[in-house]
């Protein structure tokens, strides 16, 4: 499969999906935080001295995944229907995991507003935190599932607990599509030629 955002001249361009049709879409992504202990302690209690942590980072994973579309040039404007920011922390790692779930009715997919939602929250948390921890680390962010599309993705749930991640399953695409596909075109080229051996109506 080619790159969908380049044109046959190799030019940038949105994906048409004008033909699509709509469905009810999810995507969940995924990161984390680390910072040092007293960051952890501090945000754990809600003792920060810009505010709750937690919440203002909730509030901005929400914006940041409704505004997708004016910080990533070629995704397209999704009426989103839900978006949820949640929050584990993980004291022995010192860590604060961040989880994004976005919905949609729509002809493509939220994943990229899922890992906005997400990146947005944990840069909130960076932000708000800065003056405590100089060495605060954010890292694998992630797309743990998209569903609602031709190819669904499922990926592992990191809990914050150790040894308890959560394993879904790996990236499922619809195979037998993709056969039915590629016998219709296989029995269209017959038929073109003359050989048509009546497969074609068995497919309609």
């Amino acid at each position: 499969m080619g790159l969908t955002h380049f044109d046959e001249n190799g030019k940038a361009v949105m994906v048409d999906v004008t033909d699509k049709k709509e469905t009810a879409r999810e995507a969940v992504a995924e990161g984390k935080i680390l910072v040092n202990r007293d960051v952890f302690q501090a945000v754990k209690a809600g003792t920060v001295g810009k505010g709750d942590v937690l919440a203002v980072a909730a509030t901005a994973g929400i914006a940041g995944a409704k505004r997708t579309s004016d910080l990533i040039p070629m995704c397209h404007i999704l009426p989103l229907t839900n978006c949820k920011v949640d929050f584990r922390m993980n004291e022995k790692e010192c860590a604060i995991f961040c989880t994004c779930t976005v919905k949609v009715t729509g002809k493509t997919g939220v994943e990229m507003e899922a890992l906005t939602g997400v990146s947005a929250a944990l840069l909130t948390i960076y932000d708000m935190c800065k003056a405590l921890d100089k060495k605060m680390e954010i890292t694998d962010i992630r797309l743990l599932k998209k569903t609602g599309g031709k190819a669904e993705i499922y990926g592992t749930i990191l809990t914050g607990v150790p040894d308890l991640s959560v394993k879904i399953c790996r990236q499922k695409t619809d195979l037998r599509e993709m056969q039915r596909q590629k016998m219709w075109r296989t029995c269209a080229a017959k038929k073109r030629n003359g050989r048509a051996d009546g497969k074609l109506r068995s497919l309609r």
